[in-house]
């Protein structure tokens, strides 16, 4: 018995910072949609340590640093780089399907 995955649309990618990192609230959920070199990806939006808006810190296309703390991680794959975060992101399944960019749920 196979599960059918449900993808919803979350952001067009014309609405994305090109390059950098955009908020998006879904539900309840804050997320961030990373506009990476790699890729869109997307994670819950709050740093694992201080619970700040990652929205709101320094992207370098790669890395994004939390603005309270400057913990780092790494925006594509979630890991904790830089103390003081040491648990990595929560990241959630996206993908890029016409002109959307849709997460799974």
């Amino acid at each position: 018995m196979s599960r059918e995955r449900n993808w919803q649309d979350l952001i067009a990618v014309s609405e994305l910072e090109t390059g950098d990192v955009t908020p998006v609230r879904l539900g309840t959920r804050e997320l961030a949609v990373y506009d990476t070199a790699d890729g869109i990806t997307v994670s819950m939006a709050r740093c694992t340590h201080g619970a700040a808006n990652l929205c709101d810190g320094y992207f370098d296309g790669r890395h994004i640093e939390c603005p309270l703390h400057q913990g780092l991680f790494d925006a594509r794959t979630g890991e904790a780089l830089a103390a003081p975060a040491r648990v990595k992101l929560r990241m959630i399944e996206a993908r890029v399907s016409g002109a959307m960019v849709q997460v799974l749920l």
